[in-house]
């Protein structure tokens, strides 16, 4: 644990990169006087902005989907605050984590509104963590994949209970029983009382807002209405339970055929036939912004890395002039991962695809369009393999790769000024 704290001291090395933005940062700090370091206020909406106490906000994060499962066990829990702090350090100011798990090993919900108090007190402890660290939290709250459970389990529940119309994972979304099992959840999350703070999850701010599933597909209604008539009904209930908090839908960003005209910006053709459709599925006014990801390894069969690349800009920038123009509506790129499992690959085309991202959201802000935010996938602390994918890292053992974050931060505080939480951290990153 003494090994992994100082991992997080600034890197050697790093304090080259930094002099340069003297000149551009010196002065963000002269107007700024003491604050309180604790998250007071809700992230609101301003059409295609962010706001928290009336400025504008732009969101440097990333994704650690583990910190409630790592929460569970003593030997694992002090991950979370070495995690959460080496974000804030780093100046990232909102984390996506998983805030559900369906029937696994250390269940949240073990069977159809039975909860393990014990997880619960997890998911307590890593909101009361984000809070002491000044980070947010964007908590998904099922998933569409079978890990941690997923549609698959609450598919499972209702067919071993007789309930179940089919065995379709599909059924997720129609099943009336199953829509019973998900409301009464979602109903459960929003009114916990955190056993640590006090607080009810729909009275938090430190929680920056919901995604109602990762990554949905409904591939056995290709014409979208299936799933569209499920995010209707599940945001509009929880909008009932929780009116401060931010909703999002939790999509990869597939157009559908109800926008014909930019079905070309797929990346290839089956992205069509998901049964989800971008525009759509965000226009609806009870989703507050509209998600993105972007996996162009996992979505085209073209090995060439610039291919990739050039559709990694394409796609973001499509998306953003969506939300200027359609949706009018913030657009965050919840995940965004290259591929360590390419031929050939090279820690150093991370970080040419790590820059696309991060100048896109960078040049989108300076001119006030809809481009929000983006999120990493994944980051860990050190001793952490087993959990690792194709796309995790550990940022701050890469000098260049952390340089690339730590300056995505300053630069969006030098648009949105400091946030207040962020003072400590981005004098050190910014100022030196």
């Amino acid at each position: 644990m003494v090994a992994g704290n100082n991992l997080f001291y600034p890197i050697v090395g790093f304090a080259s990169c930094v002099a340069f933005l003297y000149m551009s940062f010196g002065d963000l700090w002269a107007d700024f006087g003491d604050h309180s370091e604790q998250i007071g206020s809700f992230v609101e909406r301003n059409g295609t902005h962010f706001m928290v106490d009336g400025r504008v906000f732009y969101v440097n994060g990333w994704n650690s989907y583990w910190l409630m499962d790592d929460s569970v066990n003593e030997y694992s829990k002090y991950r979370v605050k070495a995690m959460l702090q080496a974000g804030a350090k780093m100046g990232l100011t909102v984390c996506r984590t998983w805030a559900f798990n369906d029937g696994d090993y250390n269940a949240l919900q073990i069977s159809p509104g039975q909860f393990d108090e014990k997880v619960f007190r997890a998911l307590d402890h890593v909101i009361a963590e984000a809070k002491q660290q000044g980070v947010r939290l964007l908590l998904a709250l099922v998933n569409n994949l079978q890990a941690y459970g997923g549609k698959t389990q609450y598919v499972k529940w209702a067919w071993e209970e007789g309930l179940g119309l089919t065995s379709s994972n599909d059924s997720f979304f129609y099943d009336p029983s199953i829509r019973r099992y998900f409301k009464h959840y979602l109903k459960t999350i929003l009114t916990r009382k955190n056993s640590l703070t006090g607080i009810e999850y729909r009275d938090d701010p430190t929680i920056f807002g919901w995604e109602l599933i990762n990554e949905p597909r409904c591939v056995t209604d290709a014409s979208g209405n299936t799933l569209q008539d499920w995010i209707q009904e599940m945001s509009t209930f929880l909008k009932a339970i929780d009116r401060k908090h931010l909703l999002t839908v939790g999509l990869e960003g597939f157009y559908g055929p109800k926008s014909p005209k930019r079905l070309t910006e797929n990346p290839e053709w089956w992205a069509s036939d998901l049964g989800t459709d971008f525009i759509r599925n965000s226009m609806l006014p009870t989703i507050d912004f509209a998600s993105v990801h972007i996996y162009p390894d996992h979505w085209t069969h073209v090995q060439d890395l610039e291919y990739k690349l050039k559709f990694v800009s394409t796609w973001m920038q499509s998306h953003i002039e969506d939300g200027d123009k359609e949706l009018m509506k913030p657009i965050m790129f919840t995940e965004f991962g290259l591929s360590s499992e390419n031929k050939g690959f090279d820690p150093a085309q991370r970080d040419r695809f790590y820059k696309i991202v991060f100048d896109i959201i960078y040049k989108s802000a300076k001119e006030k369009g809809s481009g929000a935010g983006s999120f990493a996938w994944q980051f860990f602390v050190g001793g952490m393999e087993d959990h690792n994918d194709e796309f995790g890292i550990v940022p701050w053992q890469r000098p260049s790769t952390y340089k690339l974050i730590t300056e995505q931060s300053c630069r969006l505080a030098r648009i949105q000024g400091v946030i207040p939480l962020q003072t400590q951290y981005l004098k050190q990153l910014c100022s030196h």
